[in-house]
């Protein structure tokens, strides 16, 4: 073997990794001409600087110790209090030993893949799913099955006879305000979802990064509340289950906090810290003591709401704008809330030859619905965000992309 050729020496994990389509997308949508309707990055405007400013100077000068030291791997233990209050609120009852603070929710898959995932187990994914997921799971040699999603989230329908088949090793759901989407899976078909994986001991790792961004409707429990009811006698904690759910603050504080957290029931909690400690040790105790800080002061509620009344505006913004300025032929879907909509372009469209144009010819960037599907489909498909751009740039963002999809002739 030569000594520069490192294509040997790579192991057989990396050959299973790819690159996020999204992340190469978004180095064009940083050109200040360009509107980017791709990736789901909030507004900057938003993130509560001043609060985290006098949050941070008050660890440093009374608590520097626990704020700057190398902290216990499950996490800053007032901030898991915290978050044992923040999942009372979404309905069920749990304490410390189910809890485990990560590096942000994608954190939480990747050591979900390393706690489940042998090579060659089955995934069951929706279709389309998070790309995030996608990516991390196939590193573990992950295979996967998908089941169809509508306008009332995973077509639970399906379920029985695809777990019958393919024995998948655990079921990966987005109930709320589904990424990429945009659609929210009605109380029915999370009961059935919660029946069927229990009847057949299936795990279901449930991800809701958007739990919190309702803009209209009541809020419907999560899974992991209904699995609880299930599992557990009045008034216990969550000592038994079946669904591991991961929760984050990059949606509702600032992204570069890296916080993130999993629910689990203990003996799989205890094992997913030992999981982490092989990764980075412990999440940074800082974010921890920030993100306890603003709990602590009860400002959390104020800044969720702020956000909502910003992002409800400008998802309003983008369907009006789709109604007015996309040809015939084209459908979206319209979410309740969360961060996206998905696009369904007429037969013999190519989304990632539309994005070529488009970026070129209207200076607009969205993500081409490929990079969401397992089995590399979904080429008539796109997502598009609202929340990265005022009303006014997101409408003109959708009228040049409408433009570009009117005068796209199919190859």
């Amino acid at each position: 073997m030569e000594r520069n050729d490192w294509e040997e020496r790579y192991s057989q994990r990396s050959r299973w990794m790819t690159s996020s389509i999204i992340r190469e997308i978004l180095k064009f949508a940083q050109q200040p001409d360009i509107i980017s309707l791709a990736g789901g990055w909030p507004d900057a405007a938003l993130f509560p600087v001043k609060e985290m400013d006098e949050i941070v100077h008050d660890a440093l000068m009374h608590n520097p110790g626990p704020t700057l030291q190398y902290g216990v791997t499950e996490g800053y233990k007032p901030f898991r209090g915290a978050l044992a209050e923040l999942m009372s609120e979404r309905g069920i009852s749990i304490d410390e030993d189910n809890l485990l603070v990560t590096s942000g929710a994608q954190q939480a898959l990747d050591l979900v893949g390393r706690l489940l995932i042998d090579p060659g187990d089955t995934i069951l994914v929706e279709k389309p799913t998070y790309l995030g997921a996608i990516q991390a799971w196939r590193a573990y040699g992950a295979q996967f099955v998908t089941i169809d999603l509508d306008d009332d989230g995973m077509c639970t329908d399906q379920l029985e006879d695809i777990l019958r088949e393919h024995q998948p090793k655990f079921i990966y759901a987005l109930p709320n305000f589904h990424n990429p989407a945009g659609v929210t899976m009605s109380l029915e078909r999370r009961k059935q979802l919660v029946t069927l994986a229990n009847s057949y001991s299936i795990t279901i790792v449930e991800d809701d990064p958007y739990g919190q961004l309702r803009y209209e409707g009541d809020h419907i429990p999560p899974l992991v509340a209904l699995d609880a009811a299930g599992n557990n006698g009045p008034g216990e904690k969550y000592l038994r289950g079946n669904v591991i759910y991961a929760g984050t603050f990059s949606k509702i504080l600032a992204p570069g906090l890296r916080l993130g957290w999993i629910c689990a029931p203990p003996d799989a909690a205890r094992r997913l810290v030992m999981a982490k400690q092989g990764t980075d040790l412990h999440t940074s105790t800082l974010s921890q003591a920030i993100a306890y800080g603003f709990c602590q002061r009860g400002l959390l509620p104020g800044q969720v709401q702020r956000i909502l009344d910003t992002y409800r505006l400008r998802r309003d913004a983008m369907l009006e704008a789709l109604a007015e300025y996309f040809p015939p032929g084209v459908r979206w879907t319209r979410p309740e809330g969360g961060l996206f909509l998905w696009v369904m372009l007429p037969d013999g469209f190519d989304s990632v030859e539309l994005l070529q144009e488009t970026l070129k010819k209207e200076r607009v960037a969205f993500v081409p619905g490929t990079a969401f599907y397992t089995d590399g489909s979904g080429h008539d498909t796109l997502r598009l965000t609202f929340a990265s751009s005022p009303p006014e740039v997101v409408k003109q963002g959708v009228k040049r992309l409408g433009r570009a999809i009117a005068n796209h002739t199919p190859k």
